[in-house]
């Protein structure tokens, strides 16, 4: 789940684009393709919480990289 913090963004899970405002929590599906675009002027700050026996990150795919990290892959 991601909760908005802060700023307006516009994330999209599995193709579906949902409003990321102060305060909507946004739920991510387990193997959910998803990302998040800042489309404010201020910084867009959220939370991710994850839940279940193994939180680890080696399993990310990167389908599309606007920042330029390495994939895990």
């Amino acid at each position: 789940k991601w909760t908005i913090a802060r700023g307006r963004g516009i994330a999209t899970v599995d193709n579906k684009q949902v409003r990321a405002e102060i305060g909507i929590v946004i739920d991510i599906p387990v193997e959910a393709k998803h990302r998040i675009e800042n489309i404010g002027d201020t910084p867009l700050i959220f939370v991710e919480v994850q839940i279940g026996d193994y939180l680890g990150e080696d399993d990310i795919i990167r389908l599309e990289d606007d920042y330029n990290r390495k994939s895990s892959s």
